[in-house]
């Protein structure tokens, strides 16, 4: 049977460090990775206490539908695996980490005591979650089933908040650049900000359909869909993009065409990730609070284990706006459907 002394030679960390850290002594100043590496040499070698004594026996599993390379070009999803991985080390609860790209991801997941599922799974791979683990948590995806737990942002009410700003200043002709997202099935996720957008227009009475695009979420994409709108006959005045790569590539398509941000054409993004804070001019965007969402589920995770509470909750966590430059008044005036060519740049 392990001891602290076998965690304390295989981690190179203090005995009387180890003991401190596994039963999460709060005054003890060690870096996040110290603490970590102390975890997981207690779970390789399989070092337990009574639960009573020690919270570290609690093994929780992160599972992520992208990869790993995938993981690091999308800012959303890799905050959110930050946010519970964060809240683990503080807490000093041992990680299984897995992408679903791995081989044998799902045997990594086996025996945990709570399951944090980030992104989007078919319904067989939901079931066969639930049978690994019952104590689980869906990030970002909205599942059917009532006793399952989910915590997604609430998409309504943020895209009705950008739709709003955007009515304020004047703008009637407004676009939607979004993407497409596809679970392992093939079977395609709908993008619950295009629903919420096409039910303001309507509520609102606004023409959308000509302003209605649709490629994935990223930079490359996001100019292509500007473009296409841009060879129209009627542009937009301001265009709500599913994310800030997407709307970065609409300003830069923008740009192209000799036209300005926000002077001719306004643009919102979403996510609020670190890079919209120092586009030129600074992209508008609605804040997604991806890393609360990530502690949040953690949390949920840990304490459900700790209670007799079995009642599951869909939670929708709201979303802000973040008002920088990339947004003005409408400029009709300069937007009518004849163009002089000298507008393409």
């Amino acid at each position: 049977m392990a001891t602290l002394k076998d965690i304390s030679k295989l981690a190179g960390v203090s005995q009387s460090a180890v003991s401190r850290i596994l039963n999460r002594d709060a005054s003890l100043s060690v870096s996040q990775e110290t603490r970590q590496r102390v975890l997981e040499a207690a779970e390789t070698l399989h070092y337990h206490k009574s639960r009573a004594m020690n919270r570290a026996a609690f093994r929780m599993g992160v599972v992520q539908w992208f990869s790993a390379e995938q993981e690091m070009q999308d800012h959303y999803y890799l905050m959110v695996r930050k946010g519970i991985e964060d809240f683990c080390v503080k807490n000093s609860i041992a990680i299984a980490r897995a992408f679903r790209t791995d081989a044998d991801y799902m045997e990594a997941l086996k025996g945990v005591d709570g399951l944090a599922c980030i992104g989007k799974f078919s319904g067989e791979e939901v079931q066969r979650f639930i049978g690994i683990c019952p104590n689980i948590v869906f990030l970002d995806m909205t599942v059917p089933d009532y006793e399952i737990t989910t915590l997604t942002m609430d998409f309504k009410q943020a895209v009705d908040t950008a739709l709003a700003y955007l009515d304020r200043l004047g703008h009637n002709r407004i676009a939607f650049l979004g993407g497409r997202e596809y679970m392992s099935n093939g079977e395609a996720v709908r993008d619950e900000r295009q629903r919420a957008f096409v039910s303001y227009m309507k509520k609102h009475k606004k023409e959308y359909q000509p302003f209605l695009k649709e490629g994935d979420y990223s930079t490359v994409s996001g100019y292509h869909m500007m473009e296409e709108l841009l060879r129209g006959k009627t542009f937009p005045t301001a265009v709500f993009a599913a994310s800030d790569a997407i709307a970065l590539g609409a300003m830069k398509a923008i740009e192209d065409h000799g036209l300005s941000v926000p002077g001719n054409i306004s643009i919102i993004g979403f996510n609020d990730t670190e890079m919209a804070a120092y586009t030129s001019p600074a992209l508008t965007t609605i804040h997604a609070p991806a890393y609360d969402m990530g502690q949040h589920g953690a949390n949920f995770l840990y304490v459900s284990s700790n209670l007799s509470i079995e009642t599951p909750l869909k939670v929708k966590i709201p979303c802000s706006l973040v008002e920088r430059e990339s947004c003005g008044p409408n400029m009709e005036g300069g937007m009518k459907c004849e163009r002089e060519d000298s507008h393409r740049g």
